[in-house]
């Protein structure tokens, strides 16, 4: 039998929690406008006695949104291929004069030039392949409109108390 696609991670996993995506069970018991929200509500639960590995943040309507960076040319990608050459090239060049301490500067100064160059000829190509189909830079992020936490129906209104109790603490604060 291959191993090949179970997911293995560094926590022991409780019996019967599924090792493939499923889609997530329990009932609502709080629903918050940002990730940063819904983690501080399962923070509170978690200091109090509250089971909880019954919980799940469930992000709902997912929307992928691209911000953009900048614009995109010749002179981006020339300069940002030569920089990280250079990084690289100085890198490998520092564990190839420490692999021969009597070679002095020679393999750094060989490790910059190279990784220079071999980034120079590689990013050129990437984008003269590319067409210039897109002349700008962007970063893209997995968002959703609300965030959900969801706890095993044994629980539910504990968690629901408990939430309502924050909710409360915080409006009382703020």
């Amino acid at each position: 039998m291959t191993q090949a696609f179970t997911q293995q991670t560094t926590f022991t996993e409780p019996q019967g929690r599924a090792q493939l995506p499923t889609l997530p069970s329990g009932w609502p018991i709080g629903s918050y406008e940002s990730y940063s929200e819904a983690q501080r509500a399962v923070d509170h639960l978690a200091g109090t006695d509250f089971p909880i590995t019954d919980v799940t943040i469930v992000g709902v309507e997912p929307i992928l949104v691209e911000r953009i960076a900048g614009r995109m040319g010749w002179s981006k990608v020339l300069t940002s291929s030569a920089l990280s050459g250079a990084m690289f090239g100085v890198f490998l060049g520092l564990v190839l004069s420490l692999l021969n301490p009597g070679a002095g500067l020679v393999p750094i100064l060989v490790g910059l030039v190279g990784g220079i160059g071999f980034n120079l000829l590689f990013g050129a190509l990437g984008y003269a392949s590319s067409k210039n189909k897109r002349g700008f830079i962007s970063q893209s992020q997995l968002v959703a409109r609300r965030y959900d936490v969801l706890a095993q129906p044994r629980n539910a209104e504990k968690g629901r108390a408990l939430l309502a109790d924050l909710a409360a603490r915080s409006a009382f604060t703020h």
